[in-house]
């Protein structure tokens, strides 16, 4: 029986798969997004730990509103704070259950050409979307939230 020795082949993988990264997948995400203009965040909101693997995203365009079911109530509640996440106002009598489930929402992108950069954990999604808004509504069980 013949064994063949794999440890340069094993040592070139790692090093060409980097490569490929720093050379290809940079500058593909920073042409999309250099190319965009106007008023867009990408959200995403993830559910449990940060280590978590459920999260989900999607970008936002304002003009004309798309990117996810509610974008065009999420564009007109961004653009009554001037794009400012923070300064969403707080749904009026909304009653969430006092259950932890944390959710991470997270916007990154631009609006009336400054940058925008907001992350916060909310104890659970009614909190959030009470909170938040439409804006980060990324699916159906965000979209059902209770006073928003």
């Amino acid at each position: 029986m013949k064994h063949f020795s794999t440890t340069p082949l094993r040592r070139a993988l790692p090093i060409a798969a980097a490569l490929l990264l720093a050379t290809g997948a940079a500058p593909a995400k920073a042409a999309s997004q250099d190319s965009l203009s106007g008023n867009w965040l990408h959200l995403t909101v993830t559910r449990g730990t940060p280590q978590s693997a459920d999260t989900r995203g999607t970008l936002l365009l304002c003009a004309p509103p798309q990117g996810h079911r509610r974008a065009a109530q999420a564009c007109e509640q961004l653009a009554a704070v001037n794009g400012d996440v923070r300064a969403l106002p707080a749904a009026k009598d909304t009653i969430c259950a006092l259950v932890y489930a944390p959710v991470t929402a997270r916007a990154s992108g631009q609006w009336n050409g400054r940058p925008v950069e907001y992350a916060e954990t909310f104890g659970n999604a009614c909190e959030m979307g009470a909170r938040t808004g439409a804006v980060f509504a990324l699916d159906d069980g965000d979209a059902q939230v209770p006073g928003v």
